[in-house]
């Protein structure tokens, strides 16, 4: 079933991530996510491999698995409905840190770099109150370190 623009918007104002925007920015960037399904056990990113974007989980659980250099995994986070992923990938064209694996069936919200870069274009203080939150959640990791 394919989401009404109300409920994305309903998502993404929940997004700790754009927070800081405007109605018409928030309206602007809805717009632009597209929605996937996935099944259980699906990879919806790949450690090492490019980033296509970033994600808002609407329905499902996955987890996130980060392999280290001798080749173990291991779990070090769990995704639920509103969680979202990937703000990097928005930013920069590198390869994901690590892996989310659906553990049931999961439906999410996308926003692909070119799509987010296109709307930054067309309003730049988009891009700076996300890096302002980016800094933000930045801080707080380290300080848990």
């Amino acid at each position: 079933m394919t989401k009404s623009i109300e409920e994305v918007l309903s998502f993404i104002h929940r997004v700790p991530l754009f927070q800081g925007l405007s109605k018409k920015q928030i309206e602007y960037l809805a717009k632009r996510f597209i929605e996937r399904k996935y099944g259980v056990g699906d990879a919806i990113t790949t450690q090492g491999r490019g980033g296509e974007g970033f994600f808002i989980l609407v329905s499902g659980k996955a987890e996130v698995v980060r392999e280290k250099a001798d080749g173990t995994k291991a779990v070090v986070n769990n995704f639920g409905p509103k969680d979202f992923f990937g703000e990097i990938a928005l930013l920069d064209d590198g390869v994901r840190t690590a892996s989310v694996i659906t553990t049931e069936p999961t439906e999410c919200l996308v926003l692909v770099r070119w799509d987010f870069l296109a709307v930054v274009r067309e309003d730049p203080e988009i891009a700076i109150i996300i890096l302002q939150e980016l800094a933000k959640r930045l801080r707080m990791v380290l300080d848990t370190m």
